[in-house]
């Protein structure tokens, strides 16, 4: 079995990511402090940004809860299929290649850097939000976005790695949400069952 070719990152964006890390370097630590937290910790907001997008479906039709109820079924899909990715491309992280002093701790050797998992997560359930609860929706782009720009600043990521990232959670999210659209049926026929309180306020 022929292993896979490790991928030089530093050459797409190695300069953009130092002048990230270097301005990272030089901000008050109290900054630096709330970008990390937000990056280890902010993930938990999407998971709470679904939980009120189901609480407002409910009062909706069977297709808004389909998607609602698919969303973190979409995302684990998408982390499934970037960790298949990441395991393809071999990147390694950029702090190691380019021994930068970063926010955070450097990962360890294998843990792999292109395309960022915590983009795809958050891409992913920021567009499944989108197209069941707009309002809520705009949220979660806004909040992913963050989520890749904070991956930058403590100096895990690549730029490169957060916008692939971002790219193919959005895209699988794109993809896969119609067909949780096709349950709708399914879901409206839980409405005359014991389940009717989980998708339904009448």
């Amino acid at each position: 079995m022929t292993a896979p070719l490790a991928f030089g990152g530093a050459s797409v964006d190695g300069g953009l990511y130092t002048w990230v890390t270097d301005l990272a370097h030089s901000t008050p630590h109290a900054v630096d402090a709330v970008v990390s937290g937000w990056s280890d910790y902010g993930l938990a907001l999407f998971a709470v940004l679904m939980i009120a997008a189901w609480w407002r479906a409910r009062g909706e039709g069977g297709v808004r809860m389909a998607r609602v109820l698919a969303s973190p079924v979409i995302v684990v899909v998408a982390y499934a299929a970037n960790s298949v990715l990441k395991s393809v491309v071999d990147e390694q992280r950029p702090c190691r290649t380019l021994h930068t002093v970063t926010v955070e701790a450097c990962p360890a050797l294998g843990d792999w850097s292109f395309p960022s998992n915590h983009a795809v997560i958050a891409a992913a359930a920021a567009v499944t939000l989108l197209l069941a609860d707009r309002r809520i929706g705009l949220i979660a782009v806004a909040a992913a976005v963050l989520m890749g720009a904070s991956r930058v600043w403590i100096g895990v990521h690549y730029p490169h790695d957060v916008a692939v990232g971002l790219a193919v959670g959005a895209t699988l999210a794109l993809l896969l949400t119609p067909l949780a659209t096709r349950a709708a049926p399914q879901v409206d026929r839980l409405r005359s069952t014991r389940l009717r309180p989980l998708v339904s306020t009448q």
